[in-house]
């Protein structure tokens, strides 16, 4: 990543009609992006970035030269089925961030360890006011401190929302799987519904 930065290289956007776009990714040997392709709606603008000899499928935007890219950090590596089915290929996925300074990037982490010191589930194990168990994952189970807590922010909440010309609806918990691909929570939680069924 560094020697590209280094190499000052230009990020050019094209974009080509459908077929030509199928035929450009089938002849890279880019069958997942051929699938991405097929998929999109008939009148999508389908675009690509070009940046040195590499070409990727993409909508953009992005910064107009490599040399722009002056602090990068790799943040984790995670595994990933291809379009979140178990029954097709496992791939790679790699997080990272990058910023125009590294004194940008380094506020950036010092944000992130700031909040993994107040993520919730850590607190609210800490302080005695809820779990989570294999059994409701995603599903807090609240002890008493905790139901205190959540009643006094419901309330404000409700406060708000009522001065604010807002009604309250609620819905059910159990819900089709289908709504669970579309809000995106499938992926994080297939093995455990799976295991359930």
């Amino acid at each position: 990543m560094k020697k590209i930065v280094k190499e000052d290289l230009k990020l050019e956007r094209f974009e080509l009609p459908r077929e030509e776009a199928i035929k450009y990714v089938k002849e890279k040997g880019e069958d997942y992006k051929v699938e991405l392709i097929e998929d999109l709606p008939e009148d999508a603008v389908i675009s690509f970035y070009r940046q040195g000899e590499f070409v990727d499928l993409c909508a953009g935007p992005h910064v107009p030269s490599t040399k722009k890219v002056k602090a990068i950090k790799l943040l984790s590596l995670a595994g990933a089925y291809w379009r979140g089915d178990e029954n097709k290929q496992m791939l790679q996925r790699i997080y990272g961030t990058a910023f125009t300074k590294q004194s940008e990037l380094d506020e950036y982490i010092h944000m992130l360890e700031e909040a993994k010191k107040r993520d919730h589930r850590k607190l609210g194990k800490e302080l005695g006011l809820f779990a989570i168990h294999d059994e409701g994952p995603g599903f807090p189970f609240f002890y008493p401190k905790g139901m205190i807590l959540r009643n006094i922010l419901e309330d404000y909440w409700r406060e708000v929302h009522r001065k604010a010309g807002y009604d309250e609806i609620k819905t059910p918990i159990i819900l089709n799987e289908a709504l669970w691909h579309q809000s995106g929570h499938w992926d994080h939680y297939k093995e455990i519904c799976t295991l359930q069924n």
